[in-house]
């Protein structure tokens, strides 16, 4: 069985893991402790870590039983199918929630402009600066090499 993403209704996310499990579904959505403030208060709550995703773990001909949980609008498509996930990668995460040592996480999407590192291949550990992103491929720009490289992803 697939682990596969479903898209949400925003701040709906713990409602749908839950009506999932309940009807048989397994799910997983990963939770972080984040400190809120208000004009009279902080409060440490449970915030999800991927805004308006769970995952779930099912066969392929079952995908269509997520649909009777209200608040599930869509699964997450990547180059016109539907996203699977490695059960690796939900293991790294729920792994790298349970160390102790991490005090604040947050995901955020590569955009225009950043500047990150080349972790792997034959530039790694190069700054570069993302020029574009597309549906299928980034374009960085590689200052101390003089190029820009572009990276097709599958």
């Amino acid at each position: 069985m697939n682990w596969y993403v479903v898209y949400t209704k925003p701040k709906w996310e713990k409602k749908v893991a839950d009506k999932l499990n309940q009807i048989g579904v397994e799910c997983y959505c990963p939770l972080i402790i984040q400190m809120k403030q208000w004009s009279d208060r902080k409060k440490k709550v449970e915030v999800p870590l991927f805004n308006s995703y769970v995952f779930v773990q099912l066969a392929d001909i079952d995908r269509n039983s997520v649909f009777q949980v209200s608040g599930v609008v869509r699964y997450l498509f990547w180059l016109g199918k539907p996203a699977i996930v490695r059960d690796e990668e939900i293991n790294s995460i729920k792994t790298s929630l349970k160390a102790p040592n991490i005090s604040d996480i947050s995901v955020t999407s590569i955009q225009v402009g950043d500047r990150i590192k080349i972790e792997a291949g034959a530039f790694s550990n190069q700054d570069a600066i993302v020029q574009e992103v597309s549906n299928t491929y980034y374009t960085l720009v590689l200052e101390s090499l003089g190029c820009v490289l572009k990276i097709k992803y599958k």
